[in-house]
């Protein structure tokens, strides 16, 4: 089997800055044959009808044409796969995340970045872009509305909302957001809810990838928690740490995923 073919990626951001470190943060990555930008809506208009990106990187918030107004007048339907880029507020996010195949809000982290562009990259290699277009279209029919266009689009999410456990022969589905934890077991994965367990065919790496960022982060090889039950972090000789869980729940966190839990929390510098 012949290597995908590289990577053509468009930066679209009217602030100098943006560019350079999106740029920067491309070249880190294998598998990239081109990037170019855009500083402006007029201009990134011009760049995807006539250089045909796999990949754009979009500026919601631009003077003149915003990164809407591209998408309107390109056509959801002949979008390449989008990351938004935004400064918007949580709430706001929550329209623009059913829009594209992910987000970055501003200032964001290199973890953040490679999550969202390996979501992208595989997207791209699924040739998943029909589900995509449908989520760009929704947005559109909604105006500038985040309020609206979160509402009609709760059915389109991008992130997993929903496991089917299966006991006895009988599936049942258990809410992403009535998990408390993750931890591996095997090739399985064991979901903890209120003091139940429930066994799933699912990697540790798949369900990061799978799992909204805003809700779920893995704080070790074998554990995935959920932020809003957080309630400490004890840090340890070495870099390892545990976090408290209401409840009195207490998981370890790794030394190499510390660094994020911290910054989640806002102790990193």
């Amino acid at each position: 089997m012949s290597p995908p073919a590289p990577l053509s990626v468009l930066v679209v951001d009217d602030e100098p800055l943006n560019r350079l470190r999106l740029q920067d943060l491309l070249q880190r990555e294998t598998g990239i044959g081109s990037v170019r930008t855009a500083n402006d809506g007029v201009a990134a208009i011009e760049a995807i009808r006539t250089e045909r990106p796999d990949l754009v990187f979009l500026d919601v918030q631009m003077p003149g044409k915003t990164g809407l107004d591209v998408v309107r007048e390109i056509g959801a339907e002949s979008m390449p796969t989008t990351i938004f880029v935004t400064a918007y507020d949580t709430y706001a996010v929550e329209a623009f995340a059913v829009a594209a195949i992910d987000y970055l809000v501003k200032p964001f982290d290199d973890e953040r970045f490679e999550e969202a562009f390996r979501r992208a990259r595989k997207a791209i290699a699924a040739h998943d872009m029909g589900r995509l277009r449908e989520r760009l279209l929704v947005v559109l029919q909604h105006g500038d509305s985040p309020q609206r266009a979160a509402e009609a689009s709760t059915t389109a999410s991008p992130y997993l909302e929903r496991f089917a456990v299966e006991v006895r022969g009988i599936v049942r589905p258990v809410l992403a957001k009535q998990v408390d934890y993750i931890t591996a077991a095997g090739p399985y994965a064991e979901l903890h809810v209120a003091g139940r367990t429930s066994v799933i065919r699912e990697t540790m790496q798949a369900l990061e990838e799978k799992l909204d960022p805003r809700q779920f982060m893995r704080v070790h090889r074998s554990i995935i928690v959920r932020l809003d039950l957080v309630e400490a972090l004890e840090r340890e000789a070495g870099g390892d740490g545990v976090l408290v869980l209401k409840g009195g729940n207490r998981l370890r966190v790794s030394r190499t995923r510390r660094e994020a839990v911290e910054r989640w929390l806002g102790l990193a510098n």
